[in-house]
């Protein structure tokens, strides 16, 4: 439609026109510094929000009404939104990402589930999984899936971008950025309980899906190195800046971008409930061969990693180490020192409490910035998986604004 095309120009043009600010070019470098450890300050991320509770005065209200305008819309309306109300460390680049039409057959096996949500229109449910993997006959259903690419679809995908945005933005068709959570996608295929019990029980079994589910894995990435279809210029991993010096890798083409040519990220937030040692046998023997194909890595989400750093050395290529909420931060800060990055995932809850208390914020960050301090850690702050904000996206704005001024210091 002609006026969807309109309403996308002008929201181009205005994200255009961020894009081309100097600082800009002065973010990108400091993200430059702190990934290659050697920070020139913390750095502060918002990501993963609440969008149904963001609105203010129509921010974020749709106005296209084709399915495919409709997506590049809500890109373009969110990076406007909080840019305007909680810029911290954002960048904005000049380009728009299109993804190619890629498509998976899957792995063999499927979640099976039951769920329960607090707002017909919130996407942050709970879930109860059906076990898939009860025998080791079960195990045979994991298989590398064949990955296609639908040129057709993606051709004309890139045709309405530049369509819509040549003079504005540039059109950058995106592939696939891959990770690695094999026990987070093994507990959706069997549930927590399951799980935990057959690492005791059943040892032997769960070695068996998890070395079947990587060489998977490691299949589809093989796949998509040959076929052209990873992704390439990332700009965040994991929530936070992924801009560095090292990437991408000597010989890089963006025809045929390689695993290292990019950032990965991978997690084991089930097994932050088993002992280290379990944990090394469980997880990180098999993330090794995974981490090596890639230039840098993130590793770590909402588990407490803070007594098992030494363990996570063993990984090739990983630059960052999550700190979560459940973290402690001092024994965490003392294991990383200058060696990686003390990416801490404050406690969302604090924005998401019946009262606001913009003082707990403040004592929460402040916590954080010291004891990276005290052990001279590269730090940045992301503060993501925020399921509610009770409607009050202010808290946002202020926690941005508490964030910024502690780490200007």
């Amino acid at each position: 439609m002609p006026d969807d095309r309109l309403v996308l120009r002008e929201l181009a043009r205005e994200v255009a026109e961020i894009a081309a600010l100097p600082a800009q070019q002065e973010t990108i470098a400091l993200w430059r510094g702190l990934n290659g450890l050697r920070p020139a300050r913390p750095m502060v991320m918002i990501d993963e929000l609440p969008w149904n509770e963001m609105d203010v005065d129509g921010e974020l209200t749709l106005h296209t009404g084709d399915g495919f305008c409709r997506g590049l819309e809500t890109t373009l309306r969110q990076t406007l939104y909080a840019w305007r109300h909680f810029p911290v460390d954002m960048v904005v680049e000049p380009v728009i990402d299109v993804p190619k039409a890629i498509h998976s057959d899957g792995f063999g096996v499927g979640i099976e589930e039951t769920t329960l949500a607090t707002a017909d229109d919130n996407e942050i449910v709970s879930h109860h999984y059906v076990d898939q993997f009860r025998t080791d006959i079960d195990v045979g259903k994991i298989r590398a899936p064949v990955i296609t690419l639908d040129e057709g679809a993606t051709a004309s995908a890139e045709a309405r971008a530049h369509d819509v945005f040549d003079g504005i933005l540039d059109v950058r068709m995106q592939g696939m950025f891959l990770s690695y959570e094999i026990w987070d996608d093994i507990t959706m295929w069997r549930g927590a309980q399951n799980v935990l019990f057959d690492l005791v029980d059943r040892p032997e079994h769960m070695h068996r899906i998890a070395s079947r589910y990587v060489g998977a894995k490691l299949a589809m990435l093989d796949q998509l190195e040959t076929k052209g279809l990873l992704g390439h210029g990332q700009p965040r991993i994991h929530c936070t800046g992924a801009h560095t010096d090292e990437l991408p890798a000597p010989g890089f083409e963006s025809a045929r971008p390689r695993a290292k040519d990019n950032w990965t990220y991978g997690m084991a937030q089930i097994l932050g409930s088993v002992s280290p040692a379990m944990y090394e046998e469980f997880e990180v023997d098999y993330a090794i061969e995974w981490y090596s194909r890639f230039g840098l890595g993130y590793y770590g989400c909402c588990d407490p990693l803070h007594d098992r750093v030494d363990i996570i050395r063993r990984i090739p290529n990983v630059r960052k180490i999550s700190m979560s909420a459940w973290a402690d931060v001092d024994k965490g800060a003392e294991q990383i020192g200058r060696d990686f990055v003390f990416s801490r995932k404050p406690n969302p809850a604090l924005v998401a409490m019946q009262t606001w208390e913009p003082e707990a914020i403040e004592k929460d960050l402040r916590r954080t910035l010291d004891a990276c301090i005290r052990f001279g850690c590269p730090v940045e702050i992301a503060l993501k998986d925020i399921s509610t904000v009770r409607y009050e996206p202010q808290r946002i704005w202020e926690w941005a604004g508490i964030a910024s001024r502690l780490v200007a210091r």
